[in-house]
């Protein structure tokens, strides 16, 4: 065997599959839950180790060399094989206790999850959750979750999925800011309002052009793309935004603006490998997941 096999650590496999499908370092070091300058340590000294050079750097990010992208696919091979292996174990497991991995929208893990997973514990106390709130599409056959909540359909083989529900959307706002700014009585008179709307992402955008509104991001008073904050400035009073409507009515201090706007509502699906959907403990939580969103 090849002696740099020998020197080779596991850690610098998965750093060079994350960078090489995050396209940096920093998305490789959110994936990882590691600093940046950690992944930056094992890719030069899985590079050191292989001879080769692997990514060049360009002003948005890593990309990779030929060698990079002749070497990429042996590498996620490896780590799907490894995910394969741990998902065999978890299969064969007979208790119904350990840890369950659970991916989800940083959204939803942060406003709609805990009250869940608060009545999954009381019910299930031997199993322990691992939540992974995420905007990013956590590979499950790399191990990455055993349970993900996704807002489209996997289409991964080797996966089972099944849809859970529609989210209704909404367009609200604090009741002060309406007191202060007025109501809202046709969809034209959102233009006439702060709006809360993203940065980078043109979801929003795209969505309000098909009502025919013809919007740039300057109509939008404040703007983020990460969902968590950007319903907080919704609730701190910056303006009208846009969410998922059963989250919002829970909020005494919001209202509902232009309650007959139709709004293409979220598909929200529940997936997790075939390996290990039915081990007791992932069955557990799976069936728990689909009877409360189900509910």
């Amino acid at each position: 065997m090849d002696k740099r096999l020998n020197s080779l650590d596991w850690t610098f496999i998965r750093a060079f599959v994350a960078v090489a499908e995050g396209g940096s370092l920093s998305s490789a070091a959110r994936s990882l839950q590691t600093s940046q300058p950690t992944v930056g340590r094992q890719i030069q000294m899985l590079q050191d180790n292989l001879g080769v050079t692997l990514f060049a750097r360009r002003p948005k990010g890593m990309e990779l060399t030929d060698d990079g992208a002749r070497l990429l696919p042996f590498a996620q091979q490896m780590m799907e094989a490894a995910g394969k292996l741990s998902m065999a174990a978890t299969g064969a497991e007979a208790n119904k206790s350990g840890t369950v991995r659970l991916a989800a929208s940083v959204y939803v893990a942060h406003y709609v999850l805990p009250s869940i997973l608060a009545d999954l514990r009381r019910l299930e106390p031997n199993i322990q959750i691992e939540l992974v709130p995420s905007d990013a599409t956590e590979n499950l056959l790399y191990r990455d979750a055993d349970i993900a909540l996704r807002m489209y359909r996997p289409d991964q083989l080797d996966i089972v999925a099944r849809h859970l529900s529609e989210i209704e959307l909404g367009a609200f706002a604090t009741k002060s800011y309406l007191d202060h700014f007025g109501r809202p009585q046709h969809p034209n008179d959102l233009l006439q309002h702060d709006l809360v709307g993203y940065d980078r992402n043109d979801l929003i955008i795209r969505t309000m052009r098909d009502f025919g509104w013809d919007v740039a991001p300057e109509n939008f008073a404040t703007r983020c793309d990460s969902q968590s904050t950007y319903w907080e400035l919704v609730r701190a009073g910056c303006g009208i935004g846009f969410g998922q409507a059963q989250v919002a009515r829970r909020d005494s201090t919001l209202e509902q603006v232009l309650p007959n706007l139709s709004l293409q509502p979220l598909p929200l699906w529940i997936a997790a490998p075939k390996a290990v959907r039915h081990s007791p403990k992932v069955a557990a939580v799976w069936d728990h997941l689909i009877a409360a969103f189900t509910a």
